[in-house]
């Protein structure tokens, strides 16, 4: 294994004048890439004191400019610390004193903003015009130093951060087993860099040899994805499903060109799959699954091009280095078929949470059983293994709620719904009625302009025990979006409990 650092410049050394990054006419190759990265490296030792082990938050929109940043801090041997420039700015402050960051690559119009603050704060330098050699960049990064902090929400209202490794990443994206990536490739970068999707995007690119192509630093609509895809030459695209089934609705032809989308992040749509396989029989389909903790992926499944998927897409089996068990609460492998908790293991793990001990100690356990390898993520999602070693995702175990005495697990419902012809995309919840009591509701995306209600009822009533059939069905024209790309469950409308027509 080794560092993302020793990954680029080898590549760099490799093929100095191939494009690196693109974003519109913008061209970079990587020597040039390897100069402005050098540059950025050299100035935050030099104009802020950034050693080896400090952190470095980086503001800063999709561009160029970014991926020099990010690179440039790793050259420093210090660590990232992604914050979105729209994020509020409570939330900034919190993010920043908790990281206890040394210094802020943003833009030139927030360097007073963050210096006010009291931080160090500097924007990108101005690329520089790289020499005949490769420059030394100074500090010697190790596969184990920290690369990076990824925040994320936790369960108190605290943000929390995974402490990802070099290691880490460079697993992810080196001679990967769930996706094909070489010098031929364009990769599109459209995750907001504090979302974790965007580790694979940007390094998944640079440590293959292939091209980064930036999409521009706003949101992309369904509309615009299929244009920007074709003109660009992308080959290997990631969505999360939220995305990926808007895209399909609106505009299936979008993916014709892609050798391969990814998509993931939730469950993802089988009718949706379907379409995209007869609309373009040519674009393979990875699901991939993964939490922060394990660095993006830790399960993929390649779709087959003539594969049965019957109700649900498996998750797969584990990528490159990873082990991956479904345990039960006596904390030891389950047999094949048994439903049980998903730890995952090997060289994907990160180091734990960042100054939380007791949440690390709980969540990143040493297994007892023989064959185990080190330390592994209890991901709270539950799974079982089929017999021939494809992993099938259950939902969330902490994700249930409990209703009239019994356990229900969105996604299988959810599951459901998506898979009745009259519906596009679903979620389901529990919202109290007008008298006060507490009621399963299915939010549902219709094909067509009417909804009837009591066909779908009758179809998850076939499917589903009574318990988990919705007392109310609403019909919205799309579901709400987080800025991540993923479903906002929170954000969903509440019903009119006074309409009668949401109950037949």
């Amino acid at each position: 294994m080794t560092s993302v650092v020793a990954a680029f410049r080898r590549r760099a050394a490799e093929a100095p004048d191939t494009v690196a990054v693109s974003a519109g006419e913008d061209r970079l190759t990587y020597a040039e890439l390897d100069c402005w990265a050098g540059r950025v490296a050299r100035e935050l030792a030099k104009d802020a004191g950034v050693e080896a082990g400090d952190r470095v938050a980086v503001c800063l929109e999709r561009s160029p400019g970014l991926v020099a940043a990010l690179l440039g801090v790793l050259g420093a041997g210090a660590a990232f610390v992604p914050v979105g420039p729209e994020d509020p700015a409570a939330r900034v402050a919190e993010v920043l004193e908790d990281a206890e960051v040394r210094a802020v690559l943003c833009e030139p119009d927030d360097v007073e903003r963050f210096a006010s603050a009291g931080l160090p704060a500097l924007p990108v330098p101005v690329r520089p015009v790289p020499g005949p050699e490769l420059p030394d960049w100074g500090a010697a990064v190790r596969p184990e130093d920290l690369a990076s902090l990824m925040y994320t929400s936790g369960s108190t209202g605290r943000p929390k951060a995974v402490m990802v490794e070099h290691r880490n990443i460079t697993n992810l994206v080196s001679g990967p087993n769930y996706v094909e990536l070489g010098p031929g490739d364009r990769v599109l970068q459209l995750a907001p860099v504090a979302f974790d999707a965007a580790t694979f995007e940007i390094w998944g690119a640079l440590l293959n040899g292939a091209r980064l192509v930036v999409a521009p630093p706003r949101q992309i609509e369904a509309e615009e994805l299929g244009p920007l895809l074709r003109h660009e030459g992308v080959t290997v695209l990631w969505l999360t499903a939220a995305l990926f089934h808007r895209q399909i609705d609106v505009d299936v032809k979008a993916f014709d060109g892609l050798r391969t989308v990814l998509a993931g992040g939730d469950v993802l749509s089988v009718p949706h799959i379907l379409r995209l396989r007869e609309a373009v029989p040519g674009c393979a389909v990875v699901n991939g699954y993964g939490p922060t903790e394990t660095t993006t992926f830790a399960v993929c499944h390649r779709i087959g091009a003539r594969e049965d998927l019957g109700n649900a897409v498996p998750i797969g089996t584990p990528l490159q280095n990873v082990d991956v068990r479904v345990v039960g609460e006596a904390g030891l492998p389950l047999p094949d078929g048994t439903a049980g908790e998903l730890w995952i293991g090997g060289a994907g793990v990160s180091r734990g949470y960042w100054r939380r001990p007791e949440l690390t100690e709980k969540a990143f356990v040493t297994a007892a059983w023989p064959g185990a390898t080190g330390r592994y993520y209890r991901s709270g999602d539950l799974a079982r293994r089929r017999p021939d070693g494809v992993i099938e995702f259950l939902g969330r175990d902490d994700g249930q709620f409990k209703l009239r005495g019994f356990r229900i697990e969105p996604g299988e419902l959810e599951s459901v719904l998506t898979g009745h012809p009259q519906v596009r995309s679903a979620a389901v919840g529990v919202r109290e009625n007008h008298l006060g009591d507490r009621r399963l509701v299915a939010w549902v995306v219709p094909e067509a302009e009417a909804l009837d209600r009591r066909a779908l009822r009758a179809y998850v009533r076939g499917l589903l025990p009574e318990h988990m059939i919705p007392a109310a069905f609403v019909a919205l024209p799309e579901l709400p979006i987080t800025s991540n790309g993923k479903a906002d469950r929170k954000a969903l409308p509440a019903p009119d409990w006074t309409s009668k027509s949401i109950y037949v």
